[in-house]
């Protein structure tokens, strides 16, 4: 199948879906949140690869579970310690009443939020100074159906990709059929998304750079030298206006993790936390192909290759669209300005 150059759309293009982000960038900080809203819940599978991860929830997430749609995703700097964000997100869902019903009377809930963190602790200066309970609030109120921000932004600000400022990027696309793919990815990763030959990103869909001159690329090749082992994580999530069932995004999880491995390299070491959640909006109704059928599983796999494609072009554009902050490593439009078309 040929492959389709991407708009570099949003995860916000998929029906339901709301992303926000938060921010602290002040004296000793350098972090923040990133939260996926999807308020009428969404069929949930996750797929963790890396060595090292930081989660909440996806024990939850395995087919045979009985949880069987999920309200959030958590994406979260600050390490173990992020992990806190969740209930924060949990809390303004409770508020607004989205979650799983319980209690006798089925009024009381409990907002289903997944997360996964990436380590930045210390990188404003101040180990202590790191995502909590109000960081997860605030990205969860901020959430919009508009394409959100991207580079170094919410669960991306404190981020660090190959020895360049790393971010938040986002992508998506339409088949055929009218289905939407969307992904968001956060990347912290040891390896880079840069290719230290051309000076390009590794996964070029949907981009209209030009090649660096030489003097950008001797510099970029300079911050792209192997340094010590860092502890970093690529995450992200894929979702899609399709309907499928939890085993299947189990699966869509999965794949596009051939997505990040394409657009970061190397991928997947003991030191990274990689983890990628899938989230599916659409109703029962909305599929014309019954489960297990020959015509459903052609339907995936188109969904699954979109969505491989999706996470990898949102690799790309987390540390191309990333500017950097202060203190903070330097960042590829600084480093390489001239690939960029005016205006860009």
């Amino acid at each position: 199948m040929a492959r389709r150059r991407l708009s570099l759309g949003s995860i916000t293009d998929v029906d339901g879906v709301f992303v926000g982000h938060t921010s602290s960038t002040a004296r000793g900080w350098r972090t923040g949140t990133t939260v996926v809203v999807v308020p009428a819940g969404a069929a949930a599978g996750v797929d963790v690869r890396g060595g090292g991860p930081g989660t909440h929830e996806t024990d939850l997430l395995r087919p045979e579970n009985l949880v069987q749609q999920v309200h959030a995703v958590c994406l979260t700097g600050g390490s173990a310690y992020g992990l806190a964000a969740a209930t924060g997100v949990m809390q303004v869902l409770e508020q607004r009443r989205i979650g799983f019903p319980v209690g006798a009377a089925g009024t009381d809930v409990v907002p289903i939020v997944p997360a996964a963190v990436i380590y930045d602790l210390g990188r404003g200066g101040v180990f202590t100074n790191r995502p909590d309970a109000g960081f997860g609030a605030r990205a969860a109120r901020a959430a919009k159906r508009t394409r959100p921000g991207v580079g170094a932004i919410g669960a991306g600000t404190g981020a660090v990709a190959g020895g360049l400022q790393g971010g938040v990027g986002t992508a998506s696309t339409t088949l055929a059929d009218g289905t939407v793919v969307g992904a968001i990815a956060v990347v912290n990763a040891a390896g880079s998304v840069i290719d230290p030959e051309s000076g390009l990103p590794w996964e070029l869909d949907g981009m209209a750079l030009r090649r660096p001159t030489r003097a950008e690329l001797d510099r970029l090749r300079a911050a792209l030298a192997p340094r010590a082992t860092p502890l970093n994580t690529t995450i992200g999530v894929v979702a899609t206006s399709a309907a499928l069932t939890k085993a299947e995004c189990t699966k869509f999880a999965s794949v596009a993790h051939d997505g990040m491995a394409r657009a970061v390299r190397p991928a997947h070491s003991m030191f990274d936390g990689d983890t990628v959640f899938a989230l599916a909006t659409g109703t029962p109704a909305s599929t014309d192909h019954a489960v297990g059928s020959r015509d459903r599983a052609i339907a995936l796999n188109r969904i699954l290759e979109a969505g491989a494609q999706c996470f990898a072009a949102a690799c790309s554009a987390a540390v191309v669209e990333a500017r950097s902050h202060r203190n903070g490593p330097p960042a590829y439009r600084d480093l390489c300005p001239s690939v960029f078309p005016p205006g860009a």
